[in-house]
């Protein structure tokens, strides 16, 4: 997983590290609330963790569960992490302290905060160091799971990427959803009684936004989606990155409208139509360079010094009109376009290594650099010619990919973390 990604995946979790006190209650640490596998959760730990959702909750603005919803669906979080763990330990997986060294940088750049200054910001706000990176130790070991056990198993197949495509090309007009939902996760092989009880609760939760109750709240206090104690919102989508289940539903839905029980692997699903608007589009222009270069190896040329005057003398030649250029290139370049004279074809930003593309940006149509050094060698270069491609299609095709994977891998996701909770033996203690 790239670090880009990886921090996508990890900015909700640590944005509630970053707001929430962590406070050991030391009279409750032998208390056992709940047994995994071979592991326990003590009173204090669950503490802890409901006092952070009270806090993101009231940073959110969204009202509160009643102590009891709050406190079992903390407590179901904290179970699923866990097992998510456990599996990660299983699996040989760990995160070094040079990984997490690197990701706390990029938190602190992220909050315009020196390294060094954080654990006195994170105090202020109640926050234990040594807590915190475990916290965020764990939530980058948590992420190679999934990357291992769900996303590295989604395909997505060029007829998947036309298809959506083609159909974006007839619909009306590009558009984004905002979407808040609820899911009623089912035990794997649910009994048709199990099932039954879970219809009606979500025709209960249906009833209940229906007459103005606040989803974040219902979302906060029954559903079982990693994105609950955030009042179960997808934020902004387009319709190709919405849950498929939901996608077929929304462009005939109005904004405000709830949708029917909807059945997935993972449970029942319940969707609010938050919000829906318009989708920008512009068109994506790159500019390409026909090239053409002189490649000599410092092996070749018995040092570099010896390779960048030989360069250099070349270039002299060919400005001074005494030699020519792709004459030249057949003569002494060391590259497999050394045939072609040295033609290179047209490039796009990044076909090149960073300082051949560097020093060939700087160059006008017709002249020709100095000996500038890249991993390959030495090289003289001439621009031909420069041209805008429009490659708005190209783009178009890419974010297809992505989109279908996302959604691919979000739905997969909640189904595999169910598999994973089933499996576990779970002893939930009585209060």
């Amino acid at each position: 997983m790239s670090v880009a990604t990886m921090m996508k995946s990890l900015t909700r979790s640590l944005l509630a590290i970053l707001l929430l006190p962590v406070c050991v209650h030391a009279a409750e640490l032998d208390r056992v609330v709940a047994v995994v596998n071979d592991e326990v959760i003590t009173a204090s730990e669950l503490n802890t963790r409901i006092a952070q959702a009270e806090r993101l909750l009231a940073a959110q603005g969204t009202p509160k569960p009643s102590a009891s919803q709050l406190r079992g669906q903390v407590l179901d979080r904290m179970v699923i992490e866990r097992v998510q763990l456990q599996a990660a330990k299983q699996r040989g997986l760990s995160v070094d302290d040079a990984t997490l060294d690197r990701t706390i940088q990029r938190i602190a750049e992220q909050n315009k905060l020196a390294v060094a200054d954080m654990p006195k910001a994170l105090a202020q706000e109640g926050i234990v160091w040594n807590q915190f990176r475990d916290n965020v130790r764990n939530e980058i070991l948590m992420s190679r799971l999934r990357e291992r056990e769900v996303d590295a198993r989604i395909t997505i197949s060029p007829g998947e990427v036309d298809a959506l495509l083609a159909a974006g090309a007839t619909a009306p007009k590009a558009r984004e959803y905002l979407v808040s939902h609820i899911l009623l996760r089912a035990p794997e092989g649910a009994t048709p009684d199990q099932l039954n009880a879970l219809s009606l609760r979500a025709e209960e939760l249906q009833r209940q936004i229906r007459q103005g109750e606040d989803f974040a709240k219902l979302a906060a206090s029954y559903s079982a989606a990693q994105d609950a104690m955030q009042g179960g919102s997808l934020d902004w989508r387009p319709l190709e990155r919405v849950p498929a289940i939901f996608a077929e539903l929304l462009p005939g839905m109005r904004k405000g409208e709830v949708s029917k029980t909807l059945r997935s692997a993972a449970g029942l699903h319940v969707f609010k139509l938050m919000d829906l608007r318009d989708a920008a589009e512009s068109k994506v222009e790159v500019e390409q360079t026909r090239a053409r270069h002189i490649l000599v190896r410092g092996d070749a040329a018995g040092s570099a010094d010896k390779a960048r005057q030989r360069l250099d003398d070349i270039a002299i030649r060919i400005r001074g009109g005494a030699a020519d250029f792709a004459e030249m290139a057949r003569v002494h370049s060391s590259d497999i376009t050394a045939a072609k004279g040295g033609d290179l074809g047209w490039l796009s930003p990044g076909d090149t290594v960073p300082e051949f593309e560097r020093a060939m940006n700087a160059l006008k149509p017709g002249e020709i650099s100095a000996a500038i050094e890249s991993p390959f060698g030495w090289h003289i270069i001439q621009v031909l010619e420069r041209k805008k491609v429009d490659v708005t299609a190209d783009r178009r095709k890419m974010e297809a990919r992505q989109a279908l994977r996302e959604r691919k891998i979000d739905e997969a996701f909640e189904d595999w973390l169910r598999q994973l909770r089933d499996a576990a033996w779970v002893e939930i203690k009585p209060e």
